[in-house]
């Protein structure tokens, strides 16, 4: 297994028509719900491949906020029973109108998924166990009716990791099922869903199943690591991420069970909406622009720094953060050294998150307004702003899997100071596409910025560099096909293995 990703002799294909089938099971999709990029990520993955001529379907939970987003939705049949454990509750299946791009289904439990929010209002829901085993059990068992073409089920992260466990041991004996092969993508590792030994039982699981081969781990239950026990292939989010999970240091405690999936274990990179970010046609711009001519995005960062009260300084590099303001993303290498101090650069940052760090940029930017901003009501329109105005963003990531936002800045031509990590290290060749550093520390993060400045310095070889990464093809293209090798794959190994 030499680089945990598609072997290179693997060419990304479109795919046809003809293809086998996929259902992606998710607990989060943009737009209609989502709380960071699993949702864009698998809307990404699930449009091309439907806009390629793939029977694709998603099928996620009905929550609240799809209702006030969605109110036409379509009831599919009438309801139906779903037995996990000692309990048999009713579900309901439903599909968002539309004739084009992968068909959406949503499975209904009012009192599962009627909430204000998708994971806590806060804290996390105290029944989320019971939450996305009930939505894994009912997802499964509508399979047939929802997509009887499939020779795949792509479950995406830990909410979902429990539809592969109940597909090979409720279902298994029944042709639809048994033939059906299974790949778990893993987003996040730092979100495995841990939970009392007890809990087995409560969602119908086997006893026998509560092993440190299958779900035990540590004295808990660990739904991923069950779930990636029953798949027949496992993919994260880009190759460096995969090479990393298998490491003590990387692997979230699971490092022993991603080493042992072996050449079942795959890395591939995100993409990006490629329409959706294009600064040539992007309507939340000020000011549209190109590679070739790049007017409008100095407009862009004028209109940027009117916006937060910032000096319109055209030559002031203007760094952007555009993240969840939580401790993976390097707030305390931001905050901890001197890179807030410096005289010579202005800095925005757009996300929520962690109150410690909301309160700590706000004090900052109170006592600097000429040089820092703080934007704590992300929006997807301030987000297109944001880069399409920034010069420099930065990234100084703790862990980063993949990442989509320095993708899309690269788009915007604003070159992202990045830690080499996950997908960071995958998107950003050092000094042509943006600058790496790699220790974990404010004074490496600092000396990554320094380099970057100088750069900036030079304005022609800046420009260049601009118009360099405005080019890179962050499309889903590449990836697709990337996917549709792992599909094989998994077809392959699920037929040999039965």
């Amino acid at each position: 297994m030499e680089s945990r990703g598609i072997p290179k002799g693997s060419r990304a294909r479109k795919a046809k028509a003809s293809q086998s089938g996929v259902v992606h099971l998710t607990a989060e999709y943009w737009p209609l719900a989502r709380t960071g990029g699993l949702g864009e990520a698998v809307n990404g993955l699930a449009s091309f491949q439907a806009q390629s001529g793939a029977a694709v379907a998603v099928v996620m939970p009905l929550y609240r906020m799809i209702r006030d987003k969605v109110p036409a939705l379509e009831r599919v049949g009438p309801s139906f029973t779903v037995t996990m454990g000692a309990r048999t509750e009713e579900a309901w299946l439903y599909r968002v109108p539309g004739d084009s791009g992968p068909r959406i289904f949503l499975i209904e439990h009012p009192g599962y998924f009627d909430r204000a929010a998708i994971y806590g209002d806060g804290p996390d829901y105290p029944d989320n166990a019971r939450r996305f085993a009930f939505f894994s059990l009912a997802a499964v068992a509508a399979l047939p009716q929802i997509a009887p073409e499939a020779r795949v089920l792509h479950a995406h992260d830990w909410h979902t990791a429990l539809a592969p466990v109940y597909l090979r041991t409720m279902f298994g004996s029944r042709p639809y099922f048994r033939d059906l092969a299974t790949v778990v993508s893993v987003h996040n590792a730092g979100f495995q869903g841990h939970f009392p030994p007890e809990t087995m039982a409560d969602l119908g699981l086997p006893a026998e199943l509560y092993d440190w081969r299958v779900f035990e781990w540590w004295g808990q239950m660990n739904v991923l690591k069950g779930g990636l026990a029953f798949a027949d292939a496992a993919v994260t989010v880009s190759p460096t991420h995969a090479r990393e999970l298998c490491t003590a240091e990387g692997g979230f405690g699971l490092h022993d069970v991603f080493s042992g999936m072996g050449d079942r274990m795959y890395g591939v990179l995100n993409g990006i909406d490629a329409a959706s970010w294009n600064p040539e046609t992007d309507a939340h711009l000020a000011a549209t622009f190109t590679s070739s001519d790049l007017a409008g995005k100095r407009r862009c960062k004028a209109a940027l720094q009117r916006a937060y009260g910032l000096p319109e300084e055209p030559h002031t590099p203007l760094f952007a953060m555009s993240a969840r303001l939580v401790s993976q993303k390097g707030l305390d290498l931001v905050i901890g050294g001197n890179l807030l101090l410096r005289p010579d650069a202005q800095f925005i940052f757009l996300g929520a998150g962690e109150r410690r760090y909301h309160d700590q940029l706000a004090a900052i930017a109170d006592r600097a307004p000429d040089r820092v901003a703080v934007e704590f009501a992300f929006t997807d329109h301030l987000e297109h702003g944001l880069l399409g105005g920034a010069d420099l963003l930065l990234m100084p990531s703790l862990y980063e899997p993949c990442g989509l936002t320095q993708m899309r800045a690269q788009r915007y031509g604003a070159l992202p100071v990045a830690r080499r990590v996950g997908g960071l290290q995958d998107s950003i060749e050092d000094a042509k596409t943006g600058f790496l550093f790699t220790e974990y520390t404010p004074e490496a993060l600092d000396a990554g910025v320094e380099r970057a400045l100088e750069a900036y310095r030079d304005r022609a070889a800046w420009r260049t560099m601009v118009r360099r990464v405005m080019n890179l093809p962050f499309g889903w293209e590449v990836p697709a096909g990337h996917y549709l090798d792992v599909y094989r794959r998994a077809i392959a190994a699920h037929s040999q293995a039965a």
